[in-house]
């Protein structure tokens, strides 16, 4: 096959571009580098670099490709951002879906696979999250891929676009030779081990007074080759269905200063902590119900436990900054 990744110079479309040409297909990446940089690229696949909102040079990246798939990746992820910036998120993830949407039709695609987000259910009623839960973003990241998948449903529905959403959590881990490097790194597991590192000072908590076991927020961690393999698996699946959503995650949930202490095991290095306010928009326990991929597509993690994925973490990251 040959498959489009849009933000394939990122951290998760990195990985599934590479885990694609391992396994002998034809990739190319289409990313604008605003946070990520021209050596990210995977080695063997082909780059074109420019926004999703360019119709002009989408069409003609779609028509010169003669693509199978399209796995879409690209998008603004900071949460606590988007709740200060919430213009720039709309313009980014939902407009400039939008456009490549109308790219693939105009050039007859019609396979997508859609990184999407736990975000989209916000404050869970009952953990844990299943696919048909309430949809009710708290911060506009969430919000909008929340709008993307609607307007999934009604290019389904009118135009017979094909399309995956995968709804999932906290990403971490790394595959060998590549793992996280956000420009600038936003997320919790990047962050604290930049501590054991000695490249920052301390680790924000921000929050102790969650309904929670030790009062921090609750996240589900998902190793990213898991993840990659998810996706993997939902472009398969659209040869013989129209449209599938499933949740990606481990099923189980992990509470901030868990996270501090797998990364203290693992590292053997001391974690300093710096206790701050809440954010904005965090709900406080975020875990995936992912029966419904397992039961369908036989999907199942290999790397779900925690000190496992922070070992992972740790390994690229000493790779990284060597």
């Amino acid at each position: 096959m040959r498959i489009l990744v849009t933000g394939g110079a990122g951290y998760i479309g990195g990985t599934v571009a590479r885990l694609l040409l391992a396994g002998g297909d034809g990739v190319t990446i289409y990313d604008n580098l605003c946070h990520s940089k021209r050596a990210a690229v995977a080695a063997g696949a082909e780059f074109v670099e420019g926004d999703v909102a360019d119709r002009a040079l989408m069409e003609k990246t779609l028509r010169a490709g003669r693509f199978d798939g399209v796995m879409h990746f690209a998008a603004l992820i900071e949460a606590g951002e988007s709740m200060q910036k919430p213009e720039i998120y709309f313009r980014n993830n939902t407009a400039g879906t939008l456009a490549l949407l109308e790219s693939m039709l105009a050039t007859g695609q019609k396979r997508l696979v859609f990184s999407s987000t736990a975000a989209c259910y916000g404050e869970p009623e009952t953990t844990p999250i299943l696919e048909d839960a309430k949809l009710a973003p708290t911060n506009a990241y969430g919000e909008s891929k929340l709008m993307v998948e609607q307007m999934l449903g009604w290019f389904n529905r009118i135009h017979g676009l094909r399309y995956a959403s995968l709804r999932y959590f906290n990403v971490a881990g790394a595959i060998a030779g590549y793992g996280e490097a956000h420009e600038p790194e936003s997320h919790l597991i990047p962050l604290v081990l930049d501590v054991a590192l000695g490249r920052r000072k301390s680790i924000k908590i921000f929050g102790e007074d969650y309904s929670t076991r030790d009062g921090t927020c609750v996240r589900d961690y998902i190793h990213v080759q898991d993840l990659a393999d998810a996706h993997l698996l939902a472009l398969a699946a659209l040869k013989e269905r129209d449209r599938v959503i499933y949740n990606i995650g481990n099923g189980q949930g992990f509470t901030v200063r868990e996270v501090i202490e797998s990364v203290r095991r693992v590292t053997g290095k001391a974690i300093a902590v710096e206790e701050c306010a809440r954010r904005a928009g965090d709900p406080a326990v975020l875990v995936a119900g992912s029966e419904k991929i397992k039961q369908e597509l036989g999907w199942r993690p290999k790397f779900a436990e925690l000190d496992t994925i922070v070992r992972s973490a740790w390994e690229w990251q000493q790779m990284r900054y060597a």
